[in-house]
């Protein structure tokens, strides 16, 4: 019996033509202060995002995502922007920028940047305005400020937490040093939140758009998508814990308010503007963290974002029962709307794939986070619409756990004193090539260190040894890429599940692909006859072992 998903759903007769360079793209994503250092000064930075992009065209990608790389005080590491149309010195400059996009154009790679619209830094020219301006002025009302409760002003508004830790509110200073209002911050102190209900927010916004697709941008990666808008009366929460427990934006009150989808469609005819132009597309991708994939496909309607991020195939557990469960539910409630799903396994917010399929601390030595996770990637690339892949994942990286204490950085840890959450280990520097830190990562003088210390045992994952091993988590990527990029089946088009023992799931993608995944620990005969295309590991005399992927072409003989 076969079960049928149609990926491209009821089509919205606006939808976009199938030809669409977005719906079936492969981005990978750079997290630029980690991917190669051209200076040697031990940080990442876009020359040497452009030195890797002839890597990046190899491994077969379709484009790249760049972290925020604008002016910053870096407390969140670019995501506190100084500056939305400036390039912070730590990463280079303007010029190298329009280089970077120039050589990546050249290649055929599209450019996505990431855009941060929901907070600003607290040394942005809007914040320091603010601060430096009385209560009620035009100045403070680009912001959240609010008095205090209590009889001296010296409790916070409401009782929201943020999702780094501690009170979601901090109080100001008056100029002549008494205790004056408050301010929203949902995630730091040096993050304040903007507030979109002034119509100024969203103007300035639509002209950092047009900054950057006129200097090339091929679109955007948004930042906290379902944010921007709170409840206006900024009501006490039944929950306000939430955030601050799992750390993602839970609280109904600070998050997925109705008025943000105007936002999207104004950013979407902005990008329909240019489009018209020249026949290119350019896109929009938001991060989206809603609680249903019913919610989440609001986001991408014909008239607002291209695509959003679907994050539950990321965090289902390893199950075959659980996978097919968010498929299902992102294909028939996501492609419905025309758009097609964006596939994740990993971000630079989360536990690596490797270490986080491996159940258990220890569970690593066997190999089975490995072989997981080289499953999942076929998986992945095996299924209608998009994907993002995070760099380190084609080398097989686990996460760094042991990190030192002293050299964490991430705002979670200096907030709240616990490691748990932290995601530095899923951003320690790459390594490239050589045997001990830095690993080709700093291309200046000798011994530069990198930003975050890279273990010894990063040498066997290098990119150099990668390349050379036809049996690499890269070779796997590559050829999985090719493979999608030259068979019409995968891509855009129907999914059909074909029955499978417990434990395995089974599909079919157009007309004869077969990919199957086995997710348990004993061999299954394999769901198709002959050798798999591709296989996340040896797969002997027709069988599927376990924490294996497989993709066979199917005879019609």
């Amino acid at each position: 019996m076969l079960t049928t998903l149609a990926a491209a759903g009821r089509p919205s007769p606006t939808a976009p033509s199938s030809g669409s360079w977005w719906r079936d793209a492969v981005i990978y994503q750079v997290y630029v202060r980690s991917f190669l250092d051209s200076t040697g000064d031990g940080i990442g930075d876009l020359a040497g995002v452009r030195a890797g992009l002839p890597y990046l065209r190899k491994l077969g990608v379709d484009g790249i995502w760049l972290s925020p790389f604008y002016p910053s005080p870096q407390h969140d590491h670019g995501y506190d922007v100084a500056d939305y149309c400036g390039v912070d010195p730590l990463y280079g400059d303007l010029a190298e920028f329009d280089r970077l996009v120039a050589d990546a154009h050249r290649l055929g790679l599209k450019v996505l940047l990431d855009i941060v619209p929901n907070h600003c830094s607290s040394e942005h020219p809007w914040f320091r305005e603010a601060l430096a301006s009385p209560p009620g002025s035009p100045a403070r009302s680009r912001f959240h400020f609010a008095p205090g409760r209590g009889s001296d002003g010296a409790e916070p508004p409401n009782n929201w937490r943020a999702m780094f830790g501690g009170p979601a509110w901090s109080r100001t200073t008056t100029a002549d040093g008494g205790p004056g209002e408050w301010y929203l911050h949902l995630f730091t102190p040096e993050q304040p939140d903007l507030n979109w209900r002034d119509p100024r927010v969203g103007d300035d916004f639509e002209e950092v758009l047009r900054f950057w697709l006129d200097r090339g941008a091929d679109g955007f990666r948004i930042d906290v998508a379902a944010g921007l808008f709170k409840h206006p009366g900024l009501p006490d929460s039944d929950d306000p814990e939430a955030d601050e427990r799992t750390r993602d934006s839970v609280n109904p009150l600070a998050w997925n308010q109705p008025e943000v989808h105007e936002v999207w469609r104004r950013w979407r005819a902005v990008c329909e503007e240019y489009t018209a132009r020249d026949g290119h597309e350019r896109l929009l991708v938001g991060e989206v963290s809603v609680p249903t994939a019913r919610e989440h496909a609001d986001y991408v309607r014909a008239d607002e974002l291209h695509q959003a991020f679907f994050f539950d195939l990321l965090s289902a557990p390893w199950d075959a029962a659980a996978f097919r469960g968010v498929i299902d539910e992102a294909v028939r409630d996501i492609a419905g709307t025309g758009s097609t799903v964006t596939w994740v396994l990993n971000n630079h917010d989360q536990v690596r794939t490797v270490t986080r399929y491996a159940g258990e601390p220890g569970v690593e030595a066997s190999g089975l986070g490995s072989a997981r996770a080289r499953a999942a990637a076929l998986l992945m690339l095996a299924l209608p619409g998009a994907a993002y892949v995070y760099q380190g994942e084609e080398l097989g990286l686990p996460e760094v756990l042991d990190l030192p204490d002293e050299v964490l950085t991430d705002p979670i840890f200096r907030r709240t004193g616990s490691r748990k959450h932290i995601r530095d280990g899923c951003r320690v520097p790459l390594p490239w090539s050589g045997h001990a830190s830095p690993f080709g990562f700093s291309q200046g003088e000798a011994g530069a260190r990198p930003w975050l210390p890279q273990p010894e045992w990063f040498a066997a994952h290098a990119t150099d040894r990668a390349l050379a091993d036809t049996r690499s988590f890269w070779h796997l990527y590559r050829e999985g890429l090719q493979l999608r990029r030259c068979l019409p089946q995968l891509g855009e088009g129907t999914l059909r599940w074909l029955d499978a023992p417990p434990g395995v799931l089974a599909m079919t993608r157009g007309d004869g692909l077969v990919c199957a995944v086995n997710f348990g620990t004993e061999p299954v005969p394999a769901p198709a006859a002959g050798t798999p295309l591709l296989s996340s590991g040896p797969c002997p005399d027709g069988t599927l072992p376990g924490s294996t992927a497989a993709w066979w072409a199917a005879d019609h003989s």
